[in-house]
């Protein structure tokens, strides 16, 4: 089903005339008719309003799909993977970045280096730069690399708050274990993320909102190393 069905029958599922839902998102009564004909595509900001006033996922609405559980099964099925793989890495990134864990010794001239290990499966987040930085998450299994993941972020305006970020990202869930959820709030701020792909191919993209302004934005992607 396409986003602007879906729209439609949550709209009139809650008895709502399309100025009204306008007046509830904040938007004019030709945007939403835009929206529900195709014309047009709401963008992040009223996708979060949308998702909040009918208290369905920003992935049930732009997905076409009819069951959010089939789409869960199908990332499920598609992560080709030993789960314990998945398990240790969600761990790895709860105890590292996001627990404001210690730094080793940096790998590279100005890099930020955090390192987690269990057993023979290690976990190596290395990172450049601050308000913008690139980096590299990587797993190993006996000293043989065999996941990574590439990032670049910035800080778009203040705002932003270091904080709320690693707080997203350690709720990194098992369905999409590369950075936080596909949507948390939290007071002023809200964070999404969104991705495509698989465990072994994907990419993604992540953004903070405070209070309905964008004000942080990364881009990742990744996959299985042979």
């Amino acid at each position: 089903m396409k986003f602007q069905d879906k729209l439609q029958i949550l709209r009139k599922e809650k008895a709502l005339s399309q100025e009204k839902l306008a007046e509830l998102i904040g938007v004019s009564r030709q945007a939403v008719a835009k929206w529900e004909v195709g014309l047009s595509y709401p963008d992040m900001v009223n996708l979060i309003g949308l998702s909040d006033l009918f208290r369905v996922s920003i992935d049930h609405l732009v997905k076409e799909h009819t069951d959010e559980n089939c789409l869960f099964d199908s990332v499920q099925n598609h992560l080709q993977s030993d789960n314990s793989i998945i398990d240790f890495l969600c761990r790895a990134k709860k105890s590292t970045y996001a627990a404001k864990g210690a730094e080793t010794e940096p790998s590279r001239p100005g890099s930020h280096d955090l390192h987690y290990t269990e057993g023979l499966l290690s976990y190596i987040d290395t990172y450049l730069g601050g308000e913008k930085f690139a980096g590299e998450e990587a797993m190993w299994l006996d000293n043989q690399p065999f996941w990574s993941m590439n990032y670049a972020g910035r800080i778009l305006a203040e705002g932003f708050s270091g904080d709320f970020l690693k707080e997203a990202l350690s709720l990194v869930p098992q369905e999409y274990p590369y950075r936080g959820p596909l949507l948390h709030h939290n007071g002023d701020y809200t964070y999404h993320c969104m991705v495509t792909g698989r465990f072994e191919w994907f990419q993604g993209y992540e953004e903070i909102f405070c209070n309905g302004k964008k004000v942080y934005e990364c881009m990742f992607h990744g996959g299985s190393i042979k």
